[in-house]
């Protein structure tokens, strides 16, 4: 039977609104993707936040990758972190990649030296 992407994505949207987690990260991947519905990145992040509060990992870290790149939301570091941290504590690779380079990455920045923290305060 050959695949058909439009009658997927109508039972996974039946399904979706049913509540079932699966089907909604599906749906999310469809609508960031812009696969068969038009693209549409509020929806992605509508339909992948329900799934993520289902403890769907690969949701949690979508959801942490809109945020990252202000895809259907603010761009929100802190919220993009703490969406991977969940989903990286249920072994999601990509996750925790995404974390290791966020902690690598804050490593790196060179910090300012306790006197120019307080000079710049003072300002």
């Amino acid at each position: 039977m050959p695949q058909n992407y439009a009658e997927a994505v109508k039972w996974y949207h039946a399904a979706a609104e049913r509540g079932e987690p699966q089907a909604q990260f599906n749906l999310g991947v469809f609508y960031e993707q812009g696969h068969v519905v038009p693209q549409d990145f509020e929806a992605a992040v509508k339909w992948y936040r329900a799934a993520a509060e289902q403890e769907v990992a690969p949701a949690q870290c979508n959801l942490g990758l809109c945020y990252q790149t202000g895809r259907g939301v603010p761009e929100d570091m802190p919220e993009a972190v703490r969406w991977f941290i969940r989903a990286a504590r249920q072994g999601d690779k990509t996750a925790q990649h995404n974390l290791g380079v966020y902690y690598a990455t804050k490593e790196a920045e060179p910090q300012a030296a306790p006197e120019e923290t307080a000079g710049e305060a003072a300002q």
